[in-house]
């Protein structure tokens, strides 16, 4: 990275063909079943339970959350909230400010380890990080509703993928997190995970998010078997996947101010839209990173990088 935050040359470039399918077939020979949970839903202080039981669509539980609940915005204190790529645009949207500026101001640096790749994470007020989060109104509660993070809108429900070595789908399955504090568990409300999912509107996140996910799913796969074909993934790489996922305007500047254009074939409709719609800008970035970290063909080279490629392959193995 420079010191104006644009991205120089990524040093992990793309594989050459042969390389790209020896670590797909690498890949389908230590494929395992992998299970994660991509989010908690929001945990404070004491860390409540999960509830240990995959819940379905239609599967019912009992939860309300209003302003007459005794615990009326205790999990807005202290509380880890990890934020999605969708999350950290429409915040800034709602705050007048481009993404880098939200990031800078109003999170930190995580891990999430399961997968050993950094993540923004909300700042919560106070010396210890245990105060509430920046957007609470100790009256009217939240002052980002319209726009509040994904972890927020699935609470009390935590969201996991399962991949199994036999099916080509990853599935996604949910989960219930019950801290002691919380007595929205105890009112009367039923509702099945479909209809709170529908009422709190988190179907647009999942599918903007998946490419995402699908990156953290696949590292924690991987990361039992060292990394990527064995490797860690480079501390480079891991700085990419940060910035891809909290600063578009600084991936918009190595598209379009690196080689990258005259590496990848990307059609003319998408270039423009990338120039300015940030959504579609993430979704190149996710694209790149999964060909980038797992050779996977999300994004093509263009003819003359590809023969480029082929023939240094050729010579290193002695070849025509």
């Amino acid at each position: 990275m420079t010191g104006d935050n644009r991205p120089d040359e990524f040093e992990d470039g793309p594989a050459a063909p042969d390389e790209a399918q020896a670590g797909r077939e690498q890949e389908a020979r230590h494929e395992r079943d992998t299970e994660a949970e991509i989010f908690e839903s929001v945990r404070g202080a004491d860390g409540g339970p999960v509830v240990p039981v995959r819940l379905k669509g239609a599967d019912p539980f009992n939860f309300s959350c209003h302003r007459g609940i005794s615990c009326w915005n205790q999990c807005c204190h202290g509380a880890d909230v990890t934020l999605t790529p969708l999350d950290i645009l429409r915040l800034s949207r709602n705050q007048n400010i481009r993404p880098a500026e939200f990031v800078a101001r109003y999170t930190a640096p995580g891990i999430w380890e399961t997968a050993g790749l950094p993540v923004p994470k909300l700042k919560m007020t106070g010396e210890d990080g245990k105060g509430a989060c920046s957007f609470l109104h100790q009256e009217n509660g939240c002052t980002v509703y319209a726009d509040r993070p994904m972890t927020c809108r699935y609470y009390p429900l935590g969201l996991g993928a399962a991949k199994m070595k036999d099916s080509p789908e990853k599935m996604n399955f949910h989960f219930l997190v019950k801290e002691s504090f919380c007595k929205g568990h105890d009112e009367s409300k039923t509702q099945t995970v479909d209809a709170f999912r529908a009422e709190q509107g988190v179907a647009v996140y999942d599918d903007f998010n998946q490419g995402w996910i699908d990156i953290l799913m696949k590292m924690a796969s991987w990361k039992t078997l060292g990394g990527p074909q064995g490797k860690d993934v480079s501390i480079q790489g891991k700085k990419m996947f940060y910035l891809v996922s909290t600063d578009p305007d600084a991936f918009r500047a190595f598209v379009f101010k690196t080689r990258f254009l005259e590496t990848y074939l990307i059609e003319p409709e998408a270039i423009e839209r990338v120039k300015s719609d940030d959504e579609t800008l993430l979704q190149l970035g996710f694209d790149w990173l999964k060909n980038v970290f797992f050779n996977e063909p999300t994004i093509a080279l263009r003819p003359e990088v590809l023969q480029q490629a082929v023939a240094a392959t050729r010579e290193r193995m002695g070849g025509s």
